[in-house]
């Protein structure tokens, strides 16, 4: 069965890259939901026209990560479309983050990634594509999200990699470099009103975030960043020194 796979699918982009999955892989006959709130992940699946099956796992546990390979060893889904959008990111100096904080953004944004993405290869064949949540904050380390925007930095380079390693096999993979959403990430990040920064930049429509990747995926595009002023400033960030720019970026 043609499966697509999205994680982080209970709010935010996540849940827009589900409603609109069917209308860029009419080929998609389910869609596995992952996410840490079950009543969400239900919510949304009703509202899909394709089959949904939720899974509420949490992403930073080895017993969820192993609960999702068993599955995948059960079902042996043939999956289409892998959206890796699970993060978080906390606005705070390093010195001043809760450890565990710190660790959730690394074992989220990273290592979860790299698991989940690597359980679900086996399953993927060609003609597949993988949709990475990265972020503008890649392009640069941001002071105060110092630790997010290395992860984002991660997952930009992995997915760089990881698509010249599928190649062969004929499967895209595409980082989405977005800029900021107004949605529960500002809020649950503490970003929301603590950021000047925040309240100056341009905002990214989730809806048309998920719509661009969706069409930077099919085109075999290795990168997808929204917006004409965080393209700039992906440019500027690549020819100016970096000891400039992360004075520039400061959050």
């Amino acid at each position: 069965m043609k499966t697509a796979i999205i994680t982080g699918a209970s709010s935010g982009l996540g849940r827009e890259y589900a409603l609109q999955l069917a209308e860029n892989f009419p080929e998609v006959e389910e869609v596995w939901l992952i996410a840490r709130r079950k009543p969400l992940l239900d919510e949304l699946g009703a509202k899909l026209s394709v089959p949904a099956v939720s899974l509420p796992l949490d992403l930073t546990s080895d017993g969820d990560l192993d609960a999702l390979a068993r599955k995948l060893r059960e079902e042996a889904p043939d999956v289409t479309v892998l959206v890796n959008c699970a993060g978080c990111g906390y606005l705070a100096n390093v010195a001043d983050t809760d450890p565990q904080l710190l660790s959730r953004m690394t074992d989220l944004n990273m290592r979860a990634m790299t698991l989940v993405t690597r359980a679900v290869l086996p399953y993927m064949g060609e003609g597949g594509h993988i949709v990475n949540v990265s972020s503008i904050a890649s392009f640069c380390p941001n002071a105060r999200m110092t630790v997010y925007s290395s992860t984002k930095a991660y997952v930009s380079s992995f997915s760089l990699g990881l698509r010249e390693e599928l190649r062969e096999r004929k499967i895209s993979v595409t980082a989405v470099c977005s800029g900021p959403m107004d949605t529960e990430f500002l809020d649950v990040g503490g970003i929301k009103g603590n950021s000047k920064m925040f309240k100056t930049l341009p905002y990214c429509d989730p809806k048309k975030v998920a719509a661009g990747s969706y069409r930077a995926a099919k085109a075999d595009r290795a990168f997808h960043t929204p917006r004409a002023f965080f393209k700039l400033y992906r440019g500027l960030a690549k020819v100016l020194p970096s000891t400039l720019v992360v004075k520039l970026a400061k959050t």
